[in-house]
């Protein structure tokens, strides 16, 4: 594919990302909202944790839906960017980058509505069956079906965070994402496994942001790689230094003089005549009677 094709291609699809974009980011941050809601239980103790999720089923559910299609859009906006990525840069690395920012959250878009609606039915089998003792819940907890989900939502979220920072990364190695958004990915992709808070708002910004930048528009402008189709990387801080030094040397030569023309030195006061005799020297013509100091006459006798 030639770059004009490419551009087009991207000009096409432009606004089709930037709304999966849109929806990524607004879906996982609602997902977690709808989840926070409800009621919970006080205690990390298993046979209330079931009776309490028999309360919420319906809540949870909703929840879980949300987060796998915000993991699923997530998937496809890290593919379309490492995609746009690597047509800058055939050589982008590593080339395993775009494949694993594509299964971690898929793999997690699977397994987070599993394991709630597994975890659903086993609360809702302990709430209106059996004794509801510890040891009926341990047993319900503690079955394989439930470990593979939780085991997949692991793997998958630590995918995914690589996958943003990988992603992130190369694009902004090639000039498709500013420093900021850049090394804003690079945070988000972090929080993803060292959440600070509950709710996802930096990785819901950024991917907002980088919907707003599908659509080909950015506030200081869209970076020269999207319009050229070429790799046009950042100037590194010593580059950029060097760069001002340049402008300096060559606005300093600029200066003054009517454009870099000599100016004629200002004419040297001619030197007074000295006298035949080697006397004092005469008085210079421009001198007049008023400036010439006085002399005392002598006294006749």
């Amino acid at each position: 594919m030639s770059v004009e094709e490419r551009l087009a291609y991207e000009k096409r699809v432009g606004p089709r990302q930037a709304a999966i974009a849109a929806a990524a980011g607004i879906l996982l941050v609602a997902a977690v909202a709808v989840q926070l809601g409800g009621p919970h239980a006080k205690v990390n103790e298993q046979t209330l944790g079931l009776i309490t999720e028999n309360q919420r089923i319906a809540r949870d559910l909703i929840g879980a839906v949300l987060d796998a299609i915000g993991y699923f859009a997530l998937a496809a906006t890290l593919a379309y960017l490492f995609s746009v990525t690597r047509a800058r840069d055939p050589n982008v690395k590593p080339s395993f980058a775009g494949i694993v920012a594509v299964v971690g959250p898929i793999l997690t878009g699977i397994s987070i509505p599993a394991y709630v609606a597994l975890y659903a039915a086993k609360a809702h089998q302990f709430a209106t069956q059996g004794s509801q003792t510890y040891e009926e819940a341990h047993h319900l907890l503690g079955s394989t079906v439930l470990v593979l989900p939780q085991l997949g939502n692991y793997l998958g979220v630590l995918l995914s965070a690589i996958g943003v920072v990988l992603v992130s990364l190369n694009a902004m190695r090639v000039g498709l994402l500013t420093r900021f958004m850049g090394f804003l990915g690079v945070f988000a992709g972090v929080l993803v496994i060292f959440p600070l808070v509950p709710i996802p708002i930096v990785e819901g910004f950024w991917l907002v942001a980088l919907a707003y930048l599908f659509t080909g528009r950015w506030p200081s402008g869209v970076p020269p790689a999207w319009r050229s189709g070429r790799s046009e990387p950042w100037p590194s801080s010593q580059e950029m230094r060097e760069r001002r030094q340049r402008a300096g040397v060559a606005g300093g030569g600029r200066g003054g003089g009517g454009g870099g023309a000599r100016q004629k030195p200002a004419p040297t006061p001619a030197p007074e005549a000295v006298g035949a005799s080697g006397g004092a020297a005469t008085p210079s013509a421009g001198r007049t009677r008023a400036t010439t100091p006085k002399r005392k006459r002598k006294r006749r006798h």
